[in-house]
């Protein structure tokens, strides 16, 4: 009886061991295959400015009465894969109604449809591994990230990150979505980084403001990124801001563009978030 209890509580002790540094390889792992994600992102990024001359915009203009919003997030998975996924039609006008170049359904051997997928380019990302997922599609159903997105357009993609945090069923397959990463453009023109709503910043939180003000995926909670009207967006004490700047508040990547994943826990603003930088 005494050898087994000796052999039981050495198997507790070993266990106890295990668990946490399993626990670890996990989280390392999984923010090992965030950060190559968000490098094949860039390397999209950089395809995309290769064609066009710049980086997609991320901006969120005041949309007209009825119009929809349309993000920074979802305009980076327009300009990498398309609004239909087939690829980026080169005359789309960034609007959440602007389905023209997008129709809900295409025949290639139709002469105007062949020619609209012969005008678009890419998906610059694989389609299979990308991560995109509707912000909505039917409500009330298990089809999109969100059973109700707010002022966005549903009917759009985003492309999460790694950690799937939500069940969402499309078909009959079931997959786990994470959430969606955050897409905003630097203005190089501007030497502002600091809260103010109607000044130019070199970023401009407010370019995804409305998905953050969802919450989070798993279960709608606020985002610390969104408290105090967006300004934490700006705080020192946040990752976009650059330490190593003391001048004044300076950003990380001031010439292109950030990318943000809310890491594992699913939310903007904390410790765990992943950046391309």
């Amino acid at each position: 009886m005494v050898e087994l209890l000796t052999v039981l509580a050495i198997i507790a002790i070993l266990i106890a061991l295990l668990v946490p540094a399993l626990a670890l390889v996990r989280k390392i792992t999984k923010e090992t295959q965030q950060r190559a994600q968000l490098n094949a992102i860039e390397l999209a990024m950089a395809a995309f400015k290769n064609d066009y001359g710049d980086y997609p915009p991320s901006d969120w203009p005041d949309p007209e009465d009825g119009d929809r919003d349309y993000c920074g997030a979802q305009k980076l998975a327009e300009a990498l894969l398309g609004r239909d996924l087939l690829g980026f039609h080169p005359q789309s006008n960034w609007d959440a109604t602007d389905n023209a170049y997008y129709p809900e359904n295409l025949d290639a051997d139709d002469p105007e449809d062949k020619e609209n997928l012969d005008d678009r380019r890419g998906p610059y990302l694989d389609v299979t591994t990308a991560n995109a997922f509707k912000l909505a599609d039917d409500p009330g159903e298990e089809n999109g990230l969100f059973d109700n997105p707010g002022y966005l357009e549903q009917d759009t993609f985003v492309i999460c990150d790694v950690f799937g945090v939500k069940k969402v069923t499309i078909g009959k397959n079931s997959f786990k979505a994470g959430t969606p990463i955050l897409y905003y453009k630097a203005d190089p023109s501007s030497k502002k980084f600091d809260p103010g709503l109607f000044d130019k910043q070199i970023y401009d939180a407010y370019d995804n403001a409305h998905l953050l003000s969802l919450g989070k995926l798993a279960d709608g909670q606020p985002h610390k990124l969104a408290d105090d009207d967006y300004e934490y967006f700006y705080d020192p004490d946040y990752k976009i801001v650059d330490p190593k700047v003391t001048a004044m508040p300076w950003p990380h990547r001031p010439d292109s563009y950030i990318l943000i994943s809310a890491g594992a826990d699913g939310e903007y603003g904390t410790e765990d978030d992943i950046c391309n930088f």
